[in-house]
């Protein structure tokens, strides 16, 4: 059973803006701190953003900093991707993963990973 289940991907034109949710399946993530990674193909898989379990303090990495935002539901348990003025060098496969400690999570150390979601951005 996968832990955590992504949504929310699609097509969408450059500058357009989609709004990802991972859901847990099975398990309570509230203690955990949740965050969002992407694979393009033939690349690297690369941070996209955390939030913390305690505060909500939220991490980005440089590259969608200012346009992409997370949040966390804690009374249904989801996390949150929204994404603005969307690029194509966005498009990859996004991963939903959950850490006990954020600083694990943002180094790829993660607990729980999602099977992703598609989001591809035509220029």
């Amino acid at each position: 059973q996968v832990p955590v289940v992504e949504s929310g991907g699609g097509l969408v034109q450059a500058g357009g803006s989609l709004r990802l949710s991972c859901a847990p399946s099975g398990r309570d993530f509230v203690s955990y701190a949740m965050g969002w990674f992407r694979q393009a193909p033939g690349k690297e898989r690369e941070f996209v953003a955390a939030i913390s379990r305690k505060d909500g303090t939220t991490y980005y990495g440089d590259s969608v900093k200012g346009r992409f935002t997370i949040s966390r539901d804690k009374a249904n348990n989801t996390a949150y991707l929204q994404m603005n003025d969307l690029k194509p060098e966005d498009t990859a496969v996004y991963y939903c993963s959950a850490a006990t400690i954020v600083i694990r999570l943002e180094r790829g150390d993660c607990d729980y990973w999602g099977r992703g979601t598609q989001v591809t951005v035509s220029s």
